[in-house]
């Protein structure tokens, strides 16, 4: 199947890298995977888990989270409450996965999800974060971002998107952009999914070949493939910058979805004091998954 996936796309050349020092040659369209990516897709950026959560165990323990996350929902529509939750991460670092899980059972009504595409001609005129306002939450909504203005700390500066004085603009505006909405009431919630090299490689090449996951794979992925370093620095600059005490950043390594997801919910269900919440159920969060910039970094 893989073989038949990949021959309907245009071909993309092998890239010659270089991973822990170690020179290295990517075929993506190959349908077989090297071992060197196969040995280290869970370990790699310092995984610290030799395997990965159990199906069962998982399943279990986020069905019990997800009616907390609908308790919480409750909560939100009672009191009024508004909270905001930002995704970010590397390319296949599973953010749309999280978010889907997250909000898979509570009413889409109050809950929704913020995709934006790139902007329009009129957008790109207006003040950079003018759009993504448009979408902040109201009275008792829960809203989550899958990207969010941060794609100005990222995306835009490496692959040349903007230009490196919008990029400084926007690292001097958002720590005072971001005390707006705290101040303004809203709980806000900055989650940066971090998985390793290795890891990142295996699920571009499982979007490559899966006719059901191919639409995942853009150009900019492609793209990106030999830009992990850019993307390293320019992601620790955006710590450095935006990691402040009244919006810190929560980093989450991701190499096992499962274990992952779960760290998000239960980061959201022990930050707010929502109704009728099973301690028990919710548990402690992993130290090993889940923690500031400084503690979690692949």
């Amino acid at each position: 199947m893989g073989k038949s996936a990949a021959k309907f796309e245009v071909p993309i050349k092998p890239v010659k890298l270089v991973i822990d020092g170690k020179k290295r040659a990517f075929d993506i369209d190959d349908p077989a995977l090297p071992s060197w990516i196969t040995d280290m897709e869970l370990a790699a950026g310092g995984y610290p888990y030799e395997d990965r959560m159990k199906k069962k165990e998982y399943e279990a323990t986020l069905e019990l989270l997800q009616i907390e996350l609908v308790k919480l929902q409750t909560w939100l529509q009672k009191s009024g409450e508004r909270v905001m939750v930002l995704f970010e991460g590397r390319d296949a670092a599973g953010k749309g996965g999280t978010i889907f899980v997250t909000r898979q059972y509570m009413n889409p009504r109050t809950a929704r999800n913020v995709a934006l595409t790139k902007p329009t001609e009129t957008e790109r005129g207006q003040w950079y974060f003018q759009r993504h306002v448009a979408h902040f939450p109201t009275a008792g909504e829960f809203v989550t971002f899958d990207r969010s203005w941060y794609n100005r700390a990222g995306v835009e500066p490496v692959m040349g998107f903007c230009t490196p004085q919008q990029h400084e603009l926007f690292l001097d505006e958002t720590p005072h952009f971001e005390k707006g909405i705290v101040a303004d009431g809203i709980r806000f919630f900055k989650f940066w999914l971090s998985i390793g090299r290795e890891t990142q490689l295996r699920r571009f090449h499982d979007r490559r070949h899966s006719p059901l996951k191919m639409w995942k794979f853009s150009p900019i992925d492609v793209a990106g493939i030999e830009k992990w370093d850019d993307y390293t620095k320019a992601r620790d600059l955006m710590f450095e910058r935006t990691h402040t005490e009244h919006a810190p950043w929560t980093i989450v390594r991701a190499n096992d979805k499962r274990r992952a997801r779960l760290a998000v919910i239960r980061r959201l269900l022990v930050s707010m004091p929502y109704e009728g919440r099973d301690a028990r159920v919710v548990g402690e969060e992993d130290p090993h998954i889940i923690g500031m910039p400084s503690q979690a970094l692949d």
